[in-house]
């Protein structure tokens, strides 16, 4: 809430992600420009995977075998949107827990179990489609009332966000700079630490500047 007068007199956008607010990123958004690589799945796969090891991992994180189930989700809820690169056409999260729905495997099941309370329940918020327009030029996301339970969540998800930014702004030759705080929330499990360090260096290595605030 600090930063808010700031946002307000430079003329800039604050996006409220809250179980109550009515704006709301997707965390399955991508853009064919999301990666270096020929398929952009590869990051965002390790993006999910980040995610779901918030959710699902617990102390010992994901195992391989869950890795595995939650990569092969992955190609598969793109599939349609990939072939067909239409907004409407936009994975949700719902889509990627059918998905596991549908796998034989019990981990599978567990995975998808994990992630209901996301989909269907009182932790809903990022099961949307994308509704807020991050084009001004000083985007602030106010992430404050998500509670200890979403808040880990909620920077990753925000984190993937400005990553697309990145790349659209790349591809139009346009700088971003990017300010998080209280970053040491995105270190202390393993595989969201190693996806955060990636991002981090992607940063750096595309241009753009970025900036990790702790205490």
């Amino acid at each position: 809430a600090e930063y808010f007068p700031l946002v307000q007199k430079l003329g800039g956008q604050v996006i409220r992600i809250s179980p109550v607010s009515t704006d709301y990123i997707n965390p399955l958004d991508i853009n064919t420009n999301y990666s270096e690589e020929e398929n952009p799945l590869t990051l965002k796969s390790d993006f999910i995977l980040s995610m779901c090891e918030l959710i699902v991992g617990g102390k010992d994180g994901l195992q391989p075998v869950e890795k595995t189930i939650i990569d092969r989700s992955v190609r598969m809820v793109y599939q349609e949107f990939l072939a067909d690169p239409k907004p409407e056409k936009m994975p949700i999260l719902e889509d990627l827990y059918n998905i596991l729905r549908n796998q034989k495997e019990p981990e599978a099941q567990r995975i998808a179990t994990a992630l209901e309370i996301y989909v269907h329940g009182s932790l809903n918020v990022f099961n949307h489609r994308t509704n807020v327009d991050v084009n001004n030029r000083f985007v602030c996301y106010d992430i404050r009332e998500l509670g200890k339970q979403l808040k880990k969540l909620g920077m990753l998800i925000v984190q993937d966000q400005v990553w697309n930014r990145v790349t659209i702004n790349r591809a139009q030759h346009k700088a971003t700079r990017y300010y998080m705080d209280e970053f040491h929330l995105l270190l202390k499990e393993e595989q969201t630490a190693a996806y955060s360090v990636e991002i981090w260096k992607r940063f750096r290595k595309w241009g753009r500047h970025s900036d990790g605030i702790t205490q």
